[in-house]
C-alpha cells in the first residue's frame, strides 16, 4: 500500500510541475515582442524590395503579410502612430494581394497599371523607421536579439 501512495505523490508532483510551466508560459507576453518585431520588420523590408522591383518583374508578386495577420491585435505595446503606420502599410499590402488574386482569376494582363506601388513607399518607410526605433529604444540595436531556447522549449517544444 505504501508503494501506491508514493506513486500517487510522484504523479501529483509531475502534474503540478506541468501546470506550473503552463502558467509561466502564458504570463510572459513581453517575451514574444522581439520575435513579433523581427517578423514585422522582415516583412516591411521584403515589401520595400518588392516595391523597388515592381515594374521590373514580368509578373507581380504578393506582398508579405503573414506576421501582420497573426499579430495585428497584439501590437498595443507600440505607440499609436506606429500602430497606424503599420495598419496603413499592411492594409494596402492586403488590398494589393486581394486585387492580384482577383486579377489572376480573371487572367487580367494589365494588372500592373491598376496599382501604383509608390503609394506604399511612405507607410512602409515610416513603419520600418518606427520598428527600428522601437528596437533601438528597447534593445540598443536595429535588430532584435536572437531567441535562445530555454529548457522548457526543449521539454515541451517552443511556440
Amino acid at each position: 500500500m505504501g508503494n501506491l501512495g508514493e506513486n500517487l505523490i510522484f504523479i501529483i508532483a509531475i502534474l503540478a510541475i506541468l501546470v506550473l510551466f503552463s502558467i509561466m508560459r502564458r504570463r510572459t507576453p513581453n517575451r514574444d515582442r522581439p520575435q513579433v518585431v523581427r517578423g514585422l520588420l522582415s516583412e516591411v523590408r521584403i515589401n520595400e524590395a518588392l516595391i523597388e522591383t515592381f515594374h521590373q518583374r514580368p509578373k507581380p508578386r504578393r506582398f508579405e503579410t503573414a506576421t501582420w495577420q497573426m499579430n495585428r491585435k497584439k501590437l498595443d505595446f507600440f505607440e499609436k502612430s506606429l500602430q497606424a503606420d503599420l495598419t496603413t502599410a499592411f492594409t494596402m499590402a492586403e488590398d494589393f494581394n486581394r486585387q492580384l488574386k482577383m486579377a489572376k482569376k480573371a487572367k487580367s494582363a494589365d494588372f500592373k497599371l491598376n496599382f501604383d506601388p509608390e503609394t506604399m513607399k511612405e507607410p512602409l518607410a515610416k513603419s520600418k523607421k518606427g520598428l527600428e526605433d522601437w528596437l533601438l529604444a528597447h534593445f540598443g540595436g536595429k535588430e532584435p536579439p536572437p531567441k535562445y531556447p530555454s529548457i522548457t522549449d526543449y521539454l515541451f517544444g517552443g511556440r
